[in-house]
């Protein structure tokens, strides 16, 4: 995994009295167990993989309260998990990225909204929204909007991260409606304290089961019932959450002495606020601020009578919301106009972006200019615009420093990745071909969109390739290639795309890379997964599961050698055969096999085997400086170098110490042709009494030879 928790997992037994101290994401956890959950499901993804290992590590402590984890196929799976909550009052969590997840478990949540829950649900959602994120950048607000589920938005601090995880429950039985939680990068990972309660063993579990069934056609979202459930939550659910929400104080208001302003904001961009008050001059190092500050840990349902009373005396109010829609600036401008309130000025998206991430930066002109149009009393506005100036001079000194921006560095492959090769075989055969459509999709391999390969010209989703390919198949006059990972076969490839391709008798190639986890998001296994325990899971393989289904033409090559790679995508693009044509690249993820084979091999040497490290080298009086070889791999460990002979300006290539031997850059020239500078080495630690006989023997046979071309230059 990207990070184990076993050590840190003990602190989820801590019990009343006594104070937990770490990360977010280990809070999170401790506040599903005094809550009382009775199962958890989820699909792992940034920025709440965390979440998911911390589970997996704390089997134990899951047992000991008759708790269930599930690591679910995909998202639409977790959320369906949240269905036993509709009929029975069993608390239930589920957790995923978003707002990619989202979608794909929207099926399930409409329906679970529709029918309301009895039990609590809470949806941990990953809000990956911003300069840090990976995905498309869309709101869960939108989702929770439309389908009516309350949406907190906590203050990234590890207390009120607590409380709103229990009051989440609360507030989704208080009302029968599925709560979302949603929680940035920031207060995933964000350390801190809090007190703690004891852990709660819940009603029902697995440890004293429900037995009988409940029924209630009424929860059937099917005509007529769903009509009734629409009408629902309105009448019933949405009073019920205004009034818990209301009565537990779920928001927060901040008193400040400039009382003709305010700030309304996001709990979740709590910090950052007050990072931009306190350089302003108006907030303490305590966080109390002289700006009057409205807290919405719940963003959605708003309160309409907190949101007059604390607009109601104001002259003007800043709305910082992150993203676009403006959901809560157009909720607030509305709820003045119901009330009739039209004293303040509502500020929010022309003073602060429509969209992108609110930084501290951002953050800090917005309010400044909301300052200096508002020109409240007690705030020096000469101040203000020194330190708005002080950002510029400080951005405009970085630069000249630098001298020059910063050389484009897109994200890729790690060193050693089984799938550069693959890619790199691809880019040969594509260049042969005159050019390829690739479907991509998501995953690692999604990197081959970028330099130096450039390859996929498409992702529309994860395990969705196959499925995207089915348009332009038949119009391009091609065949057409799918690249495709393990993880995203099982999230949705098989179904979506193969299964669909056979039916339709589709004509194109597809590639899966088989490195045998989820490994994007920090290696989680996946029902093919090599070596897998009774507890982990009874291991799938995908060639039997392909064959199977009716793929008839399938072939499995290592994924390293990249002139095998690349003889089987000219057969595959090339057949006669009609039909699905399948080609498996086999290779265990690298950063997985290290961490696997790190301790082995430390072992050994401890025990004074004898280990040998295979390396890789360029010969500096070969190489001619073309880069032919960087520009076809793009491994991070090739690099250049100043060249050692003088009457040669040209850097050489050379590899440098991150190399770990995986022999793409020797497969890669061979396999193009390039020049013969690669050389191979062995490194031999605790070598036997062979090695050093051999390793004598070769050192008289290289000297002995270099002997002679110094005689045959001397006779020249």
């Amino acid at each position: 995994m990207e990070r184990s928790f076993k050590t840190e997992v003990d602190k989820l037994r801590l019990g009343q009295g006594q104070t937990f101290t770490g990360e977010g994401i280990l809070a999170v956890t401790k506040a599903l167990l005094q809550s009382g959950v009775s199962y958890v499901g989820g699909y792992q993804g940034a920025p709440v993989s965390h979440l998911m290992d911390v589970l997996a590590d704390a089997e134990d402590v899951l047992r000991e309260l008759g708790v269930h984890f599930e690591a679910c196929g995909n998202e639409a799976g977790a959320a369906a998990m949240l269905g036993a909550s509709i009929n029975y009052p069993l608390r239930g969590a589920a957790t995923w990225k978003s707002v990619v997840g989202t979608n794909v478990a929207s099926d399930a949540l409409s329906n679970l909204s529709s029918a309301g829950v009895i039990g609590g649900a809470l949806i941990i959602l990953g809000e990956d929204y911003g300069e840090g994120a990976s995905i498309i950048q869309e709101r869960s607000h939108s989702f929770a909007l439309k389908s009516q589920m309350w949406l907190l938005d906590p203050r990234p601090n590890l207390p009120m991260i607590v409380r709103m995880v229990e009051q989440g429950f609360e507030l989704s039985e208080a009302s029968n409606t599925p709560v979302m939680l949603e929680l940035r990068i920031r207060a995933c990972h964000v350390h801190g304290s809090f007190e703690c309660r004891d852990n709660l063993k819940p009603t029902f579990s697995r440890l004293n089961p429900i037995g009988k069934p409940a029924f209630n056609i009424a929860r059937i979202p099917l005509p007529p019932a769903n009509y009734s459930q629409e009408k629902h939550k309105i009448e019933v659910r949405m009073p019920e959450a205004l009034k818990f929400i209301r009565d537990n104080k779920l928001n927060e208001f901040f008193p400040g002495e400039l009382s003709g302003i305010g700030i309304i904001l996001q709990g979740g961009l709590y910090n950052t606020v007050i990072r931009a008050l306190q350089q302003l001059g108006l907030a303490d190092v305590y966080g109390d601020s002289r700006v009057p500050l409205y807290v919405l840990n719940v963003t959605y349902p708003l309160i309409p009578d907190e949101v007059s009373r604390f607009c109601s005396a104001k002259r003007a109010v800043l709305i910082v919301e992150e993203g676009q829609p403006a959901h809560l600036e157009e909720n607030i401008n509305s709820i003045l106009r119901r009330a009739d309130i039209n004293g303040p000025q509502v500020l929010g998206k022309d003073l602060l972006p429509m969209a992108g991430e609110y930084t501290a930066e951002v953050v800090l002109g917005g309010i400044g200019r909301f300052l200096n149009l508002a020109l409240p009393d007690g705030v020096d506005p000469e101040r203000v615009e020194a330190v708005l100036e002080g950002v510029v001079r400080a951005r405009s000194r970085a630069a000249e420093l630098l001298g020059s921006p910063v050389p484009v560095r897109p994200p890729g492959f790690c060193i050693g990745c089984p799938e550069r090769p693959v890619f790199s075989a691809l880019k040969l055969v594509d260049k042969e071909q005159g050019g390829i459509h690739i479907s991509s999709d998501i995953g690692c391999h999604t990197f081959s969109t970028l330099p130096p390969f450039n390859l996929g010209n498409t992702v529309l989703g994860y395990g969705l390739s196959l499925a995207a390919a089915a348009g332009i198949s038949p119009n391009f006059g091609k065949r057409v290639v799918t690249v495709m990972g393990d993880g995203g076969f099982w999230h949705n490839g098989l179904s979506s795309g193969v299964a669909n391709a056979l039916f339709r008798n589709d004509d194109g190639v597809l590639i899966i890379m088989e490195n045998g986890y989820t490994s994007a998001t920090g290696t989680q296994n996946l029902p093919s997964t090599p070596g897998l325990t009774a507890r982990e899971g009874s291991p799938i393989n995908i060639e039997s599961t392909l064959r199977a289904l009716g793929v008839k033409w399938l072939m499995r090559v290592d994924d390293y050698r990249v002139g095998k790679v690349a003889d089987a995508l000219r057969l595959a693009l090339g057949t006669k055969v009609k039909g699905l044509k399948v080609i498996i690249a086999d290779g265990e993820c690298m950063l997985e096999r290290s961490r696997r084979t790190r301790p082995i091999i430390a072992a050994k040497l401890k025990a004074g085997e004898r280990v040998v490290r295979t390396r890789f080298g360029i010969d500096e009086d070969m190489c001619t400086g073309d880069r032919s070889c960087i520009r076809l791999s793009g491994c991070p460990a090739l690099t250049i170098k100043e060249n050692p002979e003088p009457l040669r300006t040209e850097p050489v290539t050379t590899i440098n110490g991150g190399c770990v031997g995986c022999g793409l850059c020797g497969e890669a020239a061979h396999a193009a042709a390039l020049c013969p500078s690669f050389y191979r080495s062995e490194v031999i630690q605790n070598p036997g009494w062979w090695d050093r006989i051999a390793h004598g023997l070769r050192l008289k046979v290289i000297a002995a030879l270099a002997g002679r071309g110094r005689i045959r230059e001397a006779q020249e």
